[in-house]
């Protein structure tokens, strides 16, 4: 069974990926984005990110500790 943190992690890359590509296609059509479109995009960045080292931070507690 999958765990409801690890679909979390799913749903957040997919809704990053999408709107970083909508900001990016925006820019590059020179559209006037949303002022709240990048940072939308940095907060689920920094979910990820916070993620990832949770997890290097609980593997490398587990093998020493």
């Amino acid at each position: 069974m999958v765990k409801v943190l690890d679909m979390t992690r799913v749903w957040a890359m997919l809704t990053g990926i999408a709107l970083a590509v909508w900001y990016l296609g925006a820019v590059y059509l020179e559209f006037l984005p949303s002022e709240m479109l990048p940072m939308l995009v940095t907060a689920i960045g920094g979910f990820e990110l916070f993620l990832f080292g949770q997890d290097v931070w609980l593997k490398k507690k587990g093998k020493h500790g």
